[in-house]
Protein backbone atom coordinates (compact mmCIF):
# COMPACT_ATOMS: atom_id res chain seq x y z
CA UNK A 1 0.00 0.00 0.00
CA UNK A 2 1.18 3.14 -0.77
CA UNK A 3 1.30 5.82 2.19
CA UNK A 4 2.73 8.76 0.10
CA UNK A 5 -0.55 10.56 0.13
CA UNK A 6 -1.48 10.03 4.14
CA UNK A 7 0.13 12.67 6.33
CA UNK A 8 3.06 11.91 8.56
CA UNK A 9 2.96 10.73 11.84
CA UNK A 10 4.61 13.22 14.69
CA UNK A 11 7.38 10.70 16.03
CA UNK A 12 9.17 12.81 18.61
CA UNK A 13 7.41 15.97 17.66
CA UNK A 14 6.14 18.09 20.49
CA UNK A 15 5.56 21.57 19.02
CA UNK A 16 1.69 22.07 17.76
CA UNK A 17 2.19 24.75 15.44
CA UNK A 18 4.64 22.38 13.57
CA UNK A 19 2.45 19.66 13.70
CA UNK A 20 -0.43 21.38 11.62
CA UNK A 21 2.07 23.84 9.74
CA UNK A 22 3.96 20.18 8.32
CA UNK A 23 0.64 18.30 7.72
CA UNK A 24 1.17 15.78 10.72
CA UNK A 25 -1.38 13.44 11.53
CA UNK A 26 -2.87 14.84 15.12
CA UNK A 27 -5.08 13.34 17.33
CA UNK A 28 -7.65 16.31 18.70
CA UNK A 29 -7.21 17.07 22.23
CA UNK A 30 -8.14 20.68 21.82
CA UNK A 31 -11.43 20.43 24.21
CA UNK A 32 -8.86 20.31 26.67
CA UNK A 33 -8.62 23.94 26.71
CA UNK A 34 -12.30 24.58 27.02
CA UNK A 35 -12.45 22.20 30.19
CA UNK A 36 -9.15 24.03 31.67
CA UNK A 37 -11.01 26.97 31.53
CA UNK A 38 -13.66 26.10 33.04
CA UNK A 39 -12.29 23.97 35.63
CA UNK A 40 -9.30 25.57 36.72
CA UNK A 41 -7.65 27.07 39.98
CA UNK A 42 -4.64 29.61 40.00
CA UNK A 43 -2.16 27.02 39.85
CA UNK A 44 -3.18 23.89 37.84
CA UNK A 45 -1.31 20.51 38.02
CA UNK A 46 -1.76 18.02 35.84
CA UNK A 47 0.02 14.45 36.52
CA UNK A 48 0.51 11.59 34.31
CA UNK A 49 3.55 9.25 33.02
CA UNK A 50 5.92 10.33 30.87
CA UNK A 51 5.79 10.15 26.81
CA UNK A 52 1.77 10.45 27.06
CA UNK A 53 1.48 13.52 25.69
CA UNK A 54 2.34 16.38 28.03
CA UNK A 55 4.39 18.42 26.58
CA UNK A 56 2.20 18.25 23.45
CA UNK A 57 -0.99 19.71 24.71
CA UNK A 58 1.59 22.13 26.79
CA UNK A 59 2.25 23.64 23.46
CA UNK A 60 -1.12 23.69 22.46
CA UNK A 61 -1.80 25.72 25.34
CA UNK A 62 0.62 28.29 24.89
CA UNK A 63 -0.56 28.80 20.90
CA UNK A 64 -3.98 29.36 21.81
CA UNK A 65 -3.61 32.02 24.39
CA UNK A 66 -0.72 33.50 23.70
CA UNK A 67 -0.98 37.18 22.23
CA UNK A 68 0.34 37.30 18.18
CA UNK A 69 -0.59 33.76 17.70
CA UNK A 70 -1.87 32.32 14.86
CA UNK A 71 -5.63 31.30 14.96
CA UNK A 72 -5.59 29.00 12.06
CA UNK A 73 -3.73 26.73 13.73
CA UNK A 74 -7.49 25.43 15.38
CA UNK A 75 -9.29 25.41 12.33
CA UNK A 76 -11.38 22.47 11.77
CA UNK A 77 -10.54 21.03 15.82
CA UNK A 78 -12.83 20.96 18.27
CA UNK A 79 -12.24 23.76 20.11
CA UNK A 80 -13.00 25.82 17.43
CA UNK A 81 -16.58 25.19 17.76
CA UNK A 82 -16.68 27.20 20.89
CA UNK A 83 -16.75 30.56 19.05
CA UNK A 84 -17.25 32.57 22.56
CA UNK A 85 -14.67 31.02 24.25
CA UNK A 86 -12.07 31.74 21.72
CA UNK A 87 -13.29 35.07 20.89
CA UNK A 88 -12.68 35.39 24.89
CA UNK A 89 -9.63 33.46 25.36
CA UNK A 90 -7.94 32.81 22.21
CA UNK A 91 -4.82 34.86 21.60
CA UNK A 92 -5.69 37.05 24.92
CA UNK A 93 -2.63 36.48 26.98
CA UNK A 94 1.15 36.77 27.88
CA UNK A 95 2.37 33.48 27.74
CA UNK A 96 5.92 32.23 29.66
CA UNK A 97 6.42 28.42 28.82
CA UNK A 98 9.36 26.82 29.89
CA UNK A 99 10.24 23.11 30.12
CA UNK A 100 12.02 21.87 32.55
CA UNK A 101 12.17 18.65 30.98
CA UNK A 102 16.43 18.66 30.07
CA UNK A 103 17.60 19.57 33.55
CA UNK A 104 19.75 16.84 34.28
CA UNK A 105 22.29 17.57 35.60
CA UNK A 106 25.40 15.74 37.08
CA UNK A 107 25.80 17.97 40.13
CA UNK A 108 24.03 20.92 41.30
CA UNK A 109 25.99 23.97 39.78
CA UNK A 110 25.71 22.22 36.39
CA UNK A 111 21.57 21.66 37.26
CA UNK A 112 21.40 25.26 38.16
CA UNK A 113 22.88 26.30 35.04
CA UNK A 114 20.48 24.52 32.77
CA UNK A 115 17.94 25.98 34.71
CA UNK A 116 18.74 29.65 34.27
CA UNK A 117 19.40 28.73 30.34
CA UNK A 118 16.02 27.66 29.79
CA UNK A 119 14.53 30.40 32.24
CA UNK A 120 16.74 33.41 30.14
CA UNK A 121 15.83 31.53 26.74
CA UNK A 122 12.53 32.19 27.46
CA UNK A 123 12.97 35.55 28.25
CA UNK A 124 15.05 36.33 25.34
CA UNK A 125 11.96 35.40 23.49
CA UNK A 126 10.26 39.23 24.39
CA UNK A 127 13.42 40.85 23.75
CA UNK A 128 12.26 43.03 20.68
CA UNK A 129 8.95 43.72 22.94
CA UNK A 130 9.88 44.52 26.12
CA UNK A 131 13.61 46.83 25.43
CA UNK A 132 11.37 48.59 23.28
CA UNK A 133 8.82 48.81 25.38
CA UNK A 134 7.23 52.25 25.93
CA UNK A 135 5.42 51.14 29.27
CA UNK A 136 8.38 50.37 30.94
CA UNK A 137 10.87 52.60 32.53
CA UNK A 138 14.61 51.86 32.61
CA UNK A 139 14.95 50.33 36.20
CA UNK A 140 12.96 47.65 34.61
CA UNK A 141 14.58 47.29 31.25
CA UNK A 142 17.79 46.91 33.77
CA UNK A 143 16.02 44.07 35.55
CA UNK A 144 15.45 42.66 32.31
CA UNK A 145 18.67 42.73 31.11
CA UNK A 146 19.11 40.29 34.46
CA UNK A 147 17.41 37.62 33.06
CA UNK A 148 19.53 38.00 29.90
CA UNK A 149 22.94 38.40 30.59
CA UNK A 150 25.54 36.33 29.13
CA UNK A 151 28.51 35.16 31.37
CA UNK A 152 30.69 34.66 28.13
CA UNK A 153 33.92 34.58 30.40
CA UNK A 154 32.54 31.30 31.93
CA UNK A 155 31.02 30.01 28.86
CA UNK A 156 28.07 28.95 31.25
CA UNK A 157 25.54 30.21 29.23
CA UNK A 158 23.06 33.08 31.20
CA UNK A 159 24.51 34.48 34.37
CA UNK A 160 21.86 34.54 37.50
CA UNK A 161 22.41 35.22 40.90
CA UNK A 162 20.13 33.35 43.25
CA UNK A 163 18.37 36.29 44.20
CA UNK A 164 17.43 36.75 40.62
CA UNK A 165 16.78 33.18 39.50
CA UNK A 166 14.51 32.54 42.12
CA UNK A 167 12.41 35.84 41.25
CA UNK A 168 12.81 35.30 37.67
CA UNK A 169 9.18 33.74 36.86
CA UNK A 170 7.63 36.61 38.49
CA UNK A 171 9.88 39.23 37.29
CA UNK A 172 9.05 38.67 33.79
CA UNK A 173 5.53 38.20 34.52
CA UNK A 174 5.45 41.43 35.96
CA UNK A 175 7.23 42.81 33.04
CA UNK A 176 4.88 41.18 30.45
CA UNK A 177 1.75 42.23 32.16
CA UNK A 178 2.83 46.16 32.40
CA UNK A 179 3.95 45.95 28.96
CA UNK A 180 0.65 44.31 27.49
CA UNK A 181 -1.83 45.33 30.37
CA UNK A 182 -2.91 41.67 30.50
CA UNK A 183 -2.40 39.22 33.53
CA UNK A 184 0.22 36.02 32.41
CA UNK A 185 -0.12 32.72 31.66
CA UNK A 186 2.88 30.79 33.09
CA UNK A 187 3.04 27.22 31.92
CA UNK A 188 5.85 24.75 33.47
CA UNK A 189 6.53 21.59 31.61
CA UNK A 190 8.11 18.43 33.15
CA UNK A 191 8.27 20.77 36.70
CA UNK A 192 9.93 17.60 38.65
CA UNK A 193 12.38 16.61 36.33
CA UNK A 194 14.77 18.34 37.93
CA UNK A 195 13.97 16.67 41.67
CA UNK A 196 14.02 13.78 40.13
CA UNK A 197 17.54 13.86 38.75
CA UNK A 198 19.20 15.76 41.80
CA UNK A 199 17.59 12.89 43.97
CA UNK A 200 19.65 10.37 41.70
CA UNK A 201 22.64 12.50 41.64
CA UNK A 202 22.56 13.15 45.63
CA UNK A 203 21.49 17.04 45.55
CA UNK A 204 17.94 16.89 46.30
CA UNK A 205 18.20 19.61 49.16
CA UNK A 206 19.86 22.23 47.35
CA UNK A 207 17.38 21.75 44.56
CA UNK A 208 13.84 21.62 46.65
CA UNK A 209 15.12 25.04 48.00
CA UNK A 210 16.00 26.29 44.70
CA UNK A 211 12.33 25.14 43.09
CA UNK A 212 10.12 25.76 46.43
CA UNK A 213 11.37 29.62 46.06
CA UNK A 214 10.95 29.75 42.05
CA UNK A 215 7.39 28.58 42.71
CA UNK A 216 6.64 30.42 45.52
CA UNK A 217 7.31 34.18 43.85
CA UNK A 218 5.92 32.91 40.79
CA UNK A 219 2.59 30.99 41.53
CA UNK A 220 1.70 32.15 45.28
CA UNK A 221 3.00 36.17 45.68
CA UNK A 222 2.55 36.66 41.79
CA UNK A 223 0.47 39.69 41.32
CA UNK A 224 0.52 39.36 37.74
CA UNK A 225 -0.42 35.86 37.25
CA UNK A 226 -3.74 34.85 35.72
CA UNK A 227 -3.08 31.08 36.05
CA UNK A 228 -0.58 28.66 35.92
CA UNK A 229 -0.49 24.97 34.50
CA UNK A 230 2.43 22.43 35.83
CA UNK A 231 2.76 19.20 33.98
CA UNK A 232 5.24 16.43 36.10
CA UNK A 233 5.38 12.89 36.32
CA UNK A 234 4.73 12.92 40.42
CA UNK A 235 2.58 14.97 42.58
CA UNK A 236 5.16 16.12 44.45
CA UNK A 237 4.33 16.45 48.24
CA UNK A 238 2.84 20.03 49.18
CA UNK A 239 5.54 20.27 52.32
CA UNK A 240 8.11 19.58 50.13
CA UNK A 241 8.17 22.35 46.98
CA UNK A 242 4.42 23.81 47.42
CA UNK A 243 4.66 25.28 50.75
CA UNK A 244 2.49 28.08 50.99
CA UNK A 245 0.03 27.41 47.91
CA UNK A 246 -3.70 27.34 48.45
CA UNK A 247 -4.33 23.91 47.40
CA UNK A 248 -3.15 23.55 43.69
CA UNK A 249 -6.27 22.26 41.59
CA UNK A 250 -4.69 18.94 40.65
CA UNK A 251 -5.52 16.43 37.84
CA UNK A 252 -4.18 13.31 38.09
CA UNK A 253 -4.06 9.81 36.80
CA UNK A 254 -6.97 9.04 39.40
CA UNK A 255 -9.43 12.03 38.45
CA UNK A 256 -12.32 12.16 36.12
CA UNK A 257 -11.54 15.79 35.26
CA UNK A 258 -9.62 16.21 32.02
CA UNK A 259 -8.92 12.12 32.16
CA UNK A 260 -9.06 11.35 28.26
CA UNK A 261 -6.67 14.22 27.13
CA UNK A 262 -3.66 12.66 27.67
CA UNK A 263 -3.06 8.88 25.17
CA UNK A 264 -5.21 7.95 23.00
CA UNK A 265 -8.85 6.78 23.46
CA UNK A 266 -10.03 3.33 21.82
CA UNK A 267 -12.03 5.29 19.36
CA UNK A 268 -8.99 7.78 18.35
CA UNK A 269 -7.19 4.67 17.91
CA UNK A 270 -9.42 2.69 15.64
CA UNK A 271 -9.66 6.27 13.70
CA UNK A 272 -6.24 6.28 13.70
CA UNK A 273 -5.65 2.40 12.05
CA UNK A 274 -8.56 3.59 9.26
CA UNK A 275 -6.86 6.12 8.10
CA UNK A 276 -3.75 4.11 7.42
CA UNK A 277 -5.85 0.94 6.09
CA UNK A 278 -4.98 -0.94 9.18
CA UNK A 279 -7.28 -2.30 11.35
CA UNK A 280 -6.30 -5.32 11.34
CA UNK A 281 -3.66 -4.65 13.83
CA UNK A 282 -6.04 -3.34 16.24
CA UNK A 283 -5.97 -6.09 18.09
CA UNK A 284 -2.09 -6.58 18.80
CA UNK A 285 -1.80 -2.76 19.27
CA UNK A 286 -4.61 -3.00 22.30
CA UNK A 287 -2.51 -6.17 23.57
CA UNK A 288 0.84 -4.41 24.11
CA UNK A 289 -0.07 -0.86 24.11
CA UNK A 290 -3.50 -0.12 26.04
CA UNK A 291 -4.50 -1.02 29.40
CA UNK A 292 -3.91 2.45 31.30
CA UNK A 293 -6.75 3.83 33.44
CA UNK A 294 -6.86 7.30 33.68
CA UNK A 295 -9.90 8.68 35.92
CA UNK A 296 -12.71 6.99 34.30
CA UNK A 297 -11.27 6.42 30.75
CA UNK A 298 -9.11 3.40 29.20
CA UNK A 299 -6.19 4.99 27.32
CA UNK A 300 -3.17 3.77 25.45
CA UNK A 301 0.15 5.06 25.49
CA UNK A 302 0.47 7.54 22.28
CA UNK A 303 4.17 7.15 21.90
CA UNK A 304 3.72 3.54 21.69
CA UNK A 305 1.48 3.76 19.00
CA UNK A 306 2.48 6.50 16.79
CA UNK A 307 5.98 4.72 16.96
CA UNK A 308 4.68 1.38 16.42
CA UNK A 309 2.24 2.74 13.54
CA UNK A 310 5.00 4.49 11.68
CA UNK A 311 7.00 1.17 11.78
CA UNK A 312 3.89 -0.57 10.14
CA UNK A 313 3.71 1.85 7.15
CA UNK A 314 7.13 0.23 6.28
CA UNK A 315 6.78 -3.55 7.60
CA UNK A 316 3.23 -4.82 7.61
CA UNK A 317 4.08 -7.64 8.75
CA UNK A 318 6.16 -6.01 12.09
CA UNK A 319 4.96 -7.49 15.23
CA UNK A 320 4.72 -4.78 18.10
CA UNK A 321 8.43 -3.67 19.66
CA UNK A 322 9.37 -2.32 23.05
CA UNK A 323 8.97 1.61 22.60
CA UNK A 324 7.91 3.42 25.91
CA UNK A 325 10.04 1.14 27.96
CA UNK A 326 12.96 2.02 26.41
CA UNK A 327 12.99 5.61 27.23
CA UNK A 328 13.87 5.15 30.37
CA UNK A 329 16.64 3.37 32.90
CA UNK A 330 13.52 1.83 34.81
CA UNK A 331 15.74 1.41 37.88
CA UNK A 332 11.78 1.62 39.88
CA UNK A 333 11.05 -2.05 38.73
CA UNK A 334 14.32 -3.45 39.78
CA UNK A 335 14.26 -1.17 43.14
CA UNK A 336 10.70 -2.95 43.36
CA UNK A 337 11.72 -6.38 42.92
CA UNK A 338 14.77 -5.71 45.52
CA UNK A 339 11.70 -5.49 48.07
CA UNK A 340 10.72 -9.06 48.20
CA UNK A 341 11.22 -9.64 51.92
CA UNK A 342 11.26 -6.38 52.91
CA UNK A 343 7.70 -5.07 52.72
CA UNK A 344 6.96 -6.81 49.25
CA UNK A 345 5.89 -10.54 48.43
CA UNK A 346 7.08 -13.06 45.83
CA UNK A 347 3.65 -14.02 45.31
CA UNK A 348 2.20 -10.18 44.81
CA UNK A 349 4.98 -9.65 41.71
CA UNK A 350 3.76 -13.08 40.81
CA UNK A 351 -0.01 -12.37 40.32
CA UNK A 352 0.92 -9.27 38.66
CA UNK A 353 2.49 -10.48 35.76
CA UNK A 354 0.08 -13.34 35.73
CA UNK A 355 -2.42 -10.47 35.11
CA UNK A 356 -4.08 -10.74 38.80
CA UNK A 357 -4.57 -7.66 40.66
CA UNK A 358 -3.47 -6.71 43.79
CA UNK A 359 -5.40 -4.52 46.36
CA UNK A 360 -2.84 -1.84 47.66
CA UNK A 361 -3.69 1.39 49.20
CA UNK A 362 -1.40 4.42 47.16
CA UNK A 363 -0.18 7.50 48.13
CA UNK A 364 -0.33 10.32 45.43
CA UNK A 365 1.66 12.79 47.28
CA UNK A 366 5.42 11.94 47.87
CA UNK A 367 8.94 13.00 47.68
CA UNK A 368 11.32 11.65 45.72
CA UNK A 369 13.90 11.62 48.14
CA UNK A 370 11.59 9.10 50.00
CA UNK A 371 10.66 7.49 47.05
CA UNK A 372 11.90 4.41 48.02
CA UNK A 373 12.07 4.10 51.76
CA UNK A 374 9.32 1.63 51.65
CA UNK A 375 8.06 -0.98 49.34
CA UNK A 376 3.91 1.15 50.25
CA UNK A 377 5.53 4.10 48.40
CA UNK A 378 7.13 2.06 45.60
CA UNK A 379 3.74 0.53 45.16
CA UNK A 380 2.28 4.38 44.56
CA UNK A 381 5.49 5.48 42.37
CA UNK A 382 4.84 2.53 40.22
CA UNK A 383 1.24 3.20 39.66
CA UNK A 384 2.13 6.99 39.55
CA UNK A 385 4.30 6.43 36.69
CA UNK A 386 2.54 4.10 34.58
CA UNK A 387 3.77 0.31 35.76
CA UNK A 388 0.86 -0.16 37.21
CA UNK A 389 -2.53 1.21 36.54
CA UNK A 390 -5.97 0.46 38.15
CA UNK A 391 -8.41 -1.86 37.67
CA UNK A 392 -12.20 -1.38 38.60
CA UNK A 393 -12.93 1.03 41.60
CA UNK A 394 -11.10 2.52 44.06
CA UNK A 395 -11.88 1.93 47.62
CA UNK A 396 -10.75 5.57 49.38
CA UNK A 397 -7.14 4.98 48.64
CA UNK A 398 -7.02 1.40 48.21
CA UNK A 399 -6.95 0.56 44.25
CA UNK A 400 -6.92 -2.67 42.43
CA UNK A 401 -3.96 -2.64 40.53
CA UNK A 402 -2.47 -4.93 37.74
CA UNK A 403 0.39 -4.63 34.95
CA UNK A 404 -1.29 -2.17 32.08
CA UNK A 405 -0.31 -4.25 28.83
CA UNK A 406 2.16 -6.91 27.04
CA UNK A 407 4.63 -3.87 26.73
CA UNK A 408 5.27 -3.17 30.73
CA UNK A 409 4.95 -7.49 31.42
CA UNK A 410 8.03 -7.96 29.49
CA UNK A 411 9.92 -5.22 31.01
CA UNK A 412 9.01 -6.82 34.57
CA UNK A 413 9.84 -10.26 32.98
CA UNK A 414 13.33 -9.05 31.34
CA UNK A 415 14.24 -6.98 34.95
CA UNK A 416 13.87 -10.59 37.00
CA UNK A 417 15.49 -12.34 34.61
CA UNK A 418 18.30 -10.06 34.76
CA UNK A 419 18.38 -10.35 38.53
CA UNK A 420 18.60 -13.87 38.31
CA UNK A 421 21.23 -13.66 36.26
CA UNK A 422 23.41 -11.36 38.67
CA UNK A 423 22.75 -13.66 41.35
CA UNK A 424 23.74 -16.68 39.63
CA UNK A 425 26.98 -14.80 39.02
CA UNK A 426 28.06 -14.36 42.29
CA UNK A 427 27.39 -18.40 43.53
CA UNK A 428 30.07 -20.06 41.71
CA UNK A 429 29.94 -23.64 44.20
CA UNK A 430 26.35 -23.82 42.95
CA UNK A 431 26.78 -23.17 39.40
CA UNK A 432 30.13 -25.76 39.14
CA UNK A 433 27.55 -28.28 40.94
CA UNK A 434 24.60 -28.16 38.32
CA UNK A 435 26.80 -27.82 35.54
CA UNK A 436 28.74 -31.30 37.21
CA UNK A 437 25.24 -32.54 37.28
CA UNK A 438 24.11 -32.16 33.51
CA UNK A 439 27.64 -33.02 32.23
CA UNK A 440 27.41 -36.13 33.98
CA UNK A 441 24.49 -37.18 33.04
CA UNK A 442 23.12 -37.08 36.88
CA UNK A 443 19.17 -36.43 36.16
CA UNK A 444 18.59 -36.47 39.91
CA UNK A 445 21.28 -33.98 40.74
CA UNK A 446 20.09 -31.83 38.13
CA UNK A 447 16.54 -31.91 38.91
CA UNK A 448 17.31 -31.28 42.71
CA UNK A 449 19.59 -28.35 41.56
CA UNK A 450 17.52 -26.62 39.62
CA UNK A 451 14.11 -26.87 41.54
CA UNK A 452 16.57 -24.77 44.06
CA UNK A 453 17.39 -22.22 41.54
CA UNK A 454 13.63 -21.67 40.66
CA UNK A 455 13.02 -21.30 44.35
CA UNK A 456 15.12 -18.33 44.09
CA UNK A 457 13.29 -16.28 41.46
CA UNK A 458 9.91 -14.80 40.47
CA UNK A 459 8.03 -17.45 39.02
CA UNK A 460 6.74 -16.35 35.33
CA UNK A 461 3.34 -17.62 35.44
CA UNK A 462 1.33 -15.19 32.42
CA UNK A 463 -2.37 -16.19 32.71
CA UNK A 464 -2.97 -15.38 29.41
CA UNK A 465 0.43 -16.82 27.79
CA UNK A 466 0.14 -19.54 25.21
CA UNK A 467 2.07 -22.45 26.75
CA UNK A 468 5.19 -21.71 24.17
CA UNK A 469 5.65 -18.29 25.90
CA UNK A 470 5.62 -20.14 29.54
CA UNK A 471 8.39 -22.27 28.25
CA UNK A 472 10.43 -19.54 27.34
CA UNK A 473 10.38 -18.29 30.85
CA UNK A 474 12.39 -21.90 31.83
CA UNK A 475 14.14 -21.62 28.97
CA UNK A 476 15.90 -18.50 29.65
CA UNK A 477 16.40 -19.34 33.62
CA UNK A 478 18.53 -22.36 31.97
CA UNK A 479 20.37 -20.15 29.89
CA UNK A 480 20.83 -17.94 32.44
CA UNK A 481 22.89 -20.50 34.69
CA UNK A 482 24.74 -21.75 31.50
CA UNK A 483 25.91 -18.65 30.24
CA UNK A 484 28.14 -18.24 33.23
CA UNK A 485 29.86 -21.66 32.37
CA UNK A 486 33.33 -21.04 31.05
CA UNK A 487 34.04 -23.54 28.19
CA UNK A 488 31.36 -24.22 27.45
CA UNK A 489 29.23 -23.83 23.72
CA UNK A 490 25.93 -22.78 24.46
CA UNK A 491 23.40 -22.33 21.83
CA UNK A 492 19.84 -21.36 21.86
CA UNK A 493 17.39 -22.76 19.86
CA UNK A 494 20.16 -23.59 17.33
CA UNK A 495 19.00 -25.67 13.75
CA UNK A 496 19.54 -29.40 13.65
CA UNK A 497 18.20 -32.19 12.10
CA UNK A 498 14.47 -31.59 11.03
CA UNK A 499 13.94 -28.86 13.63
CA UNK A 500 15.20 -27.04 16.37
CA UNK A 501 16.30 -27.96 19.77
CA UNK A 502 16.09 -25.73 22.87
CA UNK A 503 19.27 -25.32 24.06
CA UNK A 504 22.35 -27.19 22.33
CA UNK A 505 25.68 -27.74 24.27
CA UNK A 506 28.85 -28.64 23.57
CA UNK A 507 31.34 -29.51 26.30
CA UNK A 508 34.34 -29.87 24.24
CA UNK A 509 37.31 -31.03 26.69
CA UNK A 510 35.51 -34.14 27.61
CA UNK A 511 33.78 -34.62 23.51
CA UNK A 512 29.87 -34.30 25.66
CA UNK A 513 27.20 -33.21 23.45
CA UNK A 514 24.10 -31.89 25.70
CA UNK A 515 20.49 -31.73 23.55
CA UNK A 516 17.65 -29.67 25.89
CA UNK A 517 14.28 -29.65 25.34
CA UNK A 518 12.16 -27.93 27.91
CA UNK A 519 7.85 -28.55 28.49
CA UNK A 520 5.76 -26.97 30.53
CA UNK A 521 3.25 -29.41 32.28
CA UNK A 522 -0.04 -27.98 32.08
CA UNK A 523 -1.45 -30.21 34.66
CA UNK A 524 1.22 -31.05 36.26
CA UNK A 525 2.20 -34.03 34.85
CA UNK A 526 6.01 -33.90 35.23
CA UNK A 527 6.92 -37.28 34.30
CA UNK A 528 4.33 -37.49 30.90
CA UNK A 529 5.97 -33.98 29.77
CA UNK A 530 9.88 -35.54 30.14
CA UNK A 531 8.95 -38.11 28.22
CA UNK A 532 7.26 -36.09 25.33
CA UNK A 533 10.40 -34.22 25.17
CA UNK A 534 12.63 -37.14 24.75
CA UNK A 535 10.57 -38.38 22.21
CA UNK A 536 10.91 -34.68 20.78
CA UNK A 537 14.28 -35.04 19.90
CA UNK A 538 14.34 -38.60 18.82
CA UNK A 539 11.62 -37.95 16.41
CA UNK A 540 13.13 -34.35 15.24
CA UNK A 541 16.47 -36.22 15.39
CA UNK A 542 17.97 -32.89 17.11
CA UNK A 543 21.14 -35.34 17.79
CA UNK A 544 22.10 -35.07 13.89
CA UNK A 545 24.68 -32.44 14.75
CA UNK A 546 26.77 -34.28 17.06
CA UNK A 547 26.61 -37.50 15.14
CA UNK A 548 28.09 -36.05 12.23
CA UNK A 549 30.78 -33.90 14.31
CA UNK A 550 32.03 -37.46 15.90
CA UNK A 551 30.78 -36.26 19.40
CA UNK A 552 31.83 -39.38 21.81
CA UNK A 553 28.95 -39.23 23.96
CA UNK A 554 25.17 -37.52 23.87
CA UNK A 555 22.99 -37.03 26.70
CA UNK A 556 19.46 -35.64 25.85
CA UNK A 557 17.37 -34.07 28.43
CA UNK A 558 13.77 -33.73 28.88
CA UNK A 559 13.29 -31.12 31.66
CA UNK A 560 9.13 -30.43 32.93
CA UNK A 561 8.31 -27.39 34.45
CA UNK A 562 5.01 -26.74 36.44
CA UNK A 563 5.60 -22.90 38.20
CA UNK A 564 8.78 -24.19 41.15
CA UNK A 565 8.59 -27.45 40.29
CA UNK A 566 10.44 -29.52 37.68
CA UNK A 567 11.12 -33.33 36.86
CA UNK A 568 14.66 -34.29 34.55
CA UNK A 569 14.90 -37.24 32.39
CA UNK A 570 18.40 -38.25 30.65
CA UNK A 571 18.89 -40.49 27.81
CA UNK A 572 22.09 -41.02 26.86
CA UNK A 573 24.00 -42.50 23.45
CA UNK A 574 27.49 -43.71 22.71
CA UNK A 575 29.11 -43.37 19.16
Amino acid sequence: MNYMDKMRLPVGIENFEEIHTDNYYYVDKTSMIRDLIYRRGKVNLFTRPRRFGKSLNMSMLKEFFEIGSDPQLFDGLHIASETQLCREYMGKFPVISVSLKDVNGTDYKTARSLICSVIGEEALRFYDILINSKKLNEIEKDRYRQLITIDYENRESFLMPDTVLMGSLKLLSMLLEKHYDSKVIILIDEYDVPLAKANEKQYYSEMVLLIRNMFDRALKTNNSLYFAVLTGCLRVSKESIFTGLNNPTVFSITDEDCDSYFGFTDNEMREMLAYYNLEDKHEAIREWYDGYRFGDTDVYCPWDVVNYVNKLLVNRELTPQDYWSNTSSNDIVKHFIEKVGDGLSKTEIEDLIAGETVMKEIHEDLTYDRLYDSADNIWSVLFTTGYLTQRGTSDGRVYQLAIPNMEIRNLFKNQIMDMFKESVSKDGETLLAFCNALAAGNARETERLFTEYLGRTISIRDTFARKPTKENFYHGILLGILGFKSGWYVKSNRESGNGYSDIFIKVEDKDIGIIIEIKYAEKEDLTAACENALRQIDMRNYTEEFHQAGVVTVLKYGIACFRKKCRVLVEKENN
